[in-house]
């Protein structure tokens, strides 16, 4: 009998609302996590210090190890420390990006399953099957298995820097471009595209772009929440980063290896190359309301924003094809020349009003 569905790759945990932090020992206790609480924590040694004292009392047998930051280097740190310590039914990333990154790739290099447990939203890889890490040659992605559970407390997410929320903003909007970006694709070389993970992004970058509520707001808070984390499983769906990452991130990663001192957050990167990368493939009124909304939660629609030039970012837009090669986006397909970028970004600051 053939089979009629597939199996999707998810948590077998979600909770993300006000308070579920207060719960973690609960979720910990799962017997599909760990019944015995034998659990390695890694955590940051700033605000990780300070819930580590909240929460120890709760997890009397979990071992906790403090991360420096997030580079390769960390992480196989900390799988090392893990090792030489002792044996865990599972890892637990408790953090933000960085530590969950090098939580992930630790997890994933002694063999046990990851619970993320995000301490703000500042992008899609809390649970994407992806750890991002610094190395020697600048950053790498590497392949990992997807977390088995995610956490997410409101509350935390509240208390964190808003700049963080906003990133996650930039982050979960560029979908938009980046599912246009597969299409395109697929049309003009035949590459293959995933359906549903497809959808799985547009619509979560869609919930995000169409919700009224702001930073500050819980019900808006938990649809972006939700839409990073359906983010993530999307790219698990397909085996690839296809479902959010397309010239947006082109461009983003052009301005992190053009100009490592002076880029932004990845966010609000990703935000104005999806605005501009709609503008590109002629979509002006869907770029102009994309622009809009970036505007009304503070992100920034114009390079100057954030502190960078017309020429510097016409140089980021030239060079971003290089960033991903073999990936074909909009930026490959119209392979326009350094005067016809700067006039295209001309339009496109003339179109969203600068």
């Amino acid at each position: 009998m053939p089979v009629l569905t597939r199996l999707i790759p998810s948590p077998v945990v979600v909770d993300i609302r006000p308070g579920a932090l207060n719960d973690l020992a609960g979720v910990l206790a799962d017997q599909r996590i760990s019944s015995s609480g034998k659990l390695a924590i890694a955590i940051s040694g700033g605000s990780g210090a300070v819930l580590r004292e909240r929460l120890a009392p709760a997890l009397p047998s979990a071992e906790w190890f403090e991360v420096d930051g997030g580079t390769l280097d960390d992480a196989i740190k900390l799988a090392d420390a893990m090792k030489k310590k002792g044996r865990y039914d599972a890892v637990v990333g408790l953090g933000g990006g960085k530590i969950i990154d090098c939580a992930k790739f630790a997890a994933a290099r002694v063999g046990l399953p990851l619970v993320a447990v995000a301490t703000n939203l500042s992008h899609d890889g809390l649970c994407s099957p992806v750890a991002t890490l610094d190395n020697d040659a600048g950053r790498g992605s590497y392949g990992v298995p997807n977390p088995i559970a995610v956490v997410i407390d409101l509350d935390i997410i509240r208390e964190a820097p808003v700049r963080f929320v906003r990133s996650g903003i930039g982050d979960a909007l560029s979908n938009i471009s980046a599912v246009r970006d597969w299409e395109l694709a697929a049309r003009e070389r035949g590459e293959d595209i995933d359906g549903l993970a497809a959808a799985m992004a547009r619509q979560a970058g869609e919930a995000v772009l169409r919700h009224p509520g702001g930073v500050g707001d819980d019900a808006f808070l938990q649809v972006l929440a939700e839409g990073l984390v359906l983010t993530g499983i999307a790219m698990s769906v397909s085996g690839d980063s296809r479902p959010a990452s397309g010239a947006c991130h082109e461009i983003n990663h052009a301005f992190d290896l053009l100009f490592p001192k002076r880029a932004a957050s990845h966010g609000e990167q990703c935000g104005l190359g999806a605005a501009f990368a709609m503008h590109l493939r002629g979509a002006r009124e869907e770029s102009a309301y994309m622009a809009q909304v970036l505007r009304r939660h503070g992100l920034p629609v114009l390079p100057e924003e954030i502190g960078f030039t017309v020429d510097e970012f016409v140089q980021v837009v030239e060079y971003a094809p290089q960033t991903r090669p073999g990936r074909y986006t909009i930026l490959e397909h119209l392979d326009l020349s350094t005067d016809q970028i700067r006039d295209a970004y001309a339009d496109y600051a003339k179109t969203i009003g600068s």
